[in-house]
């Protein structure tokens, strides 16, 4: 069976990661960066507040991108899972002078993947700060985008509510083709440098141009 599968969900599954589900569409995007000095930012290590825990998809992606760097931050103190070539950075992944710093270290942001704390305002606001910071040609995901409709995470399931970060993503889709619009509309940074915004079951992937 493992032969069958694609070489990022073999490595889901050995180094036990939850984004086995999501590797096959990954890989698409994932192709042209997989031979290259990747830096690959992850916000969310796993495991919630138990230290020796998490750590997976770190370990995953330090294989798939072997000539790469992986960086990762998260709300618990996750440094036993820091090693050659995982750097781990605690804090919120609302802190707008924390994510700089980060992106600052890291000199070049090629992939970022949110899967922190999956609350619609930190998803935004990490996003409003990180986009542009990307790389051109860059790859932005978040992932378990379906709590963007559960009122525990700040969703709603109301489709008419604008605060959702699913709502938000769509209102990107939206200002992509703003260029058609009749009535007078400032585009967003977003708007201008989103090369598209491809959605998918409980994730959704954006490239910058």
């Amino acid at each position: 069976m493992l032969s069958t599968l694609s070489g990022l969900a073999q490595l889901a599954l050995e180094f036990g990661t939850d984004k086995y589900p999501n590797c096959r569409v990954y890989e698409r995007y994932f192709e042209e960066f997989k031979e290259r000095s990747t830096n690959l930012f992850e916000i969310g290590v796993g495991g919630y507040d138990k230290p020796e825990e998490g750590g997976g998809s770190l370990r995953m992606w330090k294989k798939y991108f072997k000539y790469g760097k992986v960086y990762a931050l998260d709300f618990y103190d996750k440094s036993s899972h820091a090693e050659n070539g995982i750097t781990i950075y605690r804090g919120s992944q609302d802190d707008e002078v924390l994510l700089n710093k980060i992106a600052d270290d890291m000199g070049r942001l090629d992939i970022i993947l949110d899967d922190g704390s999956h609350i619609c305002e930190h998803v935004i606001k990490s996003f409003e700060i990180l986009f542009p910071r990307l790389n051109e040609g860059g790859i932005y995901i978040v992932e378990d985008i379906g709590t963007s409709y559960w009122p525990s995470c700040g969703g709603s399931e109301s489709l008419d509510d604008p605060n959702t970060s699913m709502a938000y993503f769509k209102r990107i889709a939206d200002g992509i083709n703003s260029f058609a619009f009749k009535h007078k509309y400032e585009p967003t940074y977003a708007d201008q440098h989103a090369a598209f915004v491809h959605f998918y079951p409980n994730f959704v992937v954006i490239q910058k141009k």
